[in-house]
């Protein structure tokens, strides 16, 4: 399997996590990939040019990071999605918490990213309190987190890393100490480990 990949893309990190957690890890063919050409390099496998794309043994492309984490756990027999029930709502839900964090992060990365005086700061308060209101979601969260892993934990954990990532001097921890001892915890586990940015 091919999978079209950048150390420091939370999204692609999240199949990565997913790829560890269900023993596919070694069976992936990491193509590297650059903001410069990205668009160039992955449309062929993606017609929106964006990363993760995976290209399975069948030659199938697939793409945006929570379909080929599902397909993972399907195809490797994983436990990372819920079986149906109350309780597979309240997992999706904080999957799509974590994964909304993460693309409110990297939206307030590009941001920053702009040239000073093309740069929103309207933009950015928005994006910064929208942060703050998830990362306290995730907080109100902690003890159930810290339930069976599943694709929740995965969001949850590269979303708040991604946050050490992009914004190293803001800190979110100290008023949220489960959800610090949470993310704590969450970081030694193998897949985390494994997957953890360069500069994490």
């Amino acid at each position: 399997m091919k999978l079209h990949w950048s150390p420091t893309s939370p999204f692609v990190r999240k199949v990565m996590i997913a790829a560890h957690e269900v023993g596919a890890a070694d069976r992936l063919e990491l193509a590297e990939t650059f903001p410069q050409s990205v668009i160039e390099d992955v449309s062929p496998d993606n017609p929106l040019g964006m990363i993760p794309a995976l290209i399975t043994d069948e030659g199938e492309a697939l793409y945006d990071s929570s379909v080929i984490v599902a397909w993972l756990n399907h195809r490797f027999g994983g436990s990372l999605l819920p079986a149906p029930g109350p309780e597979a709502w309240a997992v999706y839900r904080r999957h799509a918490l974590g994964h909304g964090l993460i693309d409110t992060a990297n939206a307030r990365f590009h941001e920053h990213r702009r040239p000073p005086e093309l740069q929103w700061p309207q933009q950015d308060a928005k994006l910064t309190k929208r942060i703050a209101l998830a990362v306290d979601g995730l907080d109100r969260e902690a003890e159930a987190l810290a339930g069976p892993f599943t694709v929740a934990q995965i969001a949850a954990g590269v979303a708040l890393s991604y946050l050490d990532l992009r914004f190293p001097g803001e800190d979110w921890r100290t008023s949220r100490p489960a959800l610090a001892d949470w993310h704590a915890a969450i970081s030694e586990r193998p897949s985390f480990a494994a997957t953890a940015p360069p500069s994490a």
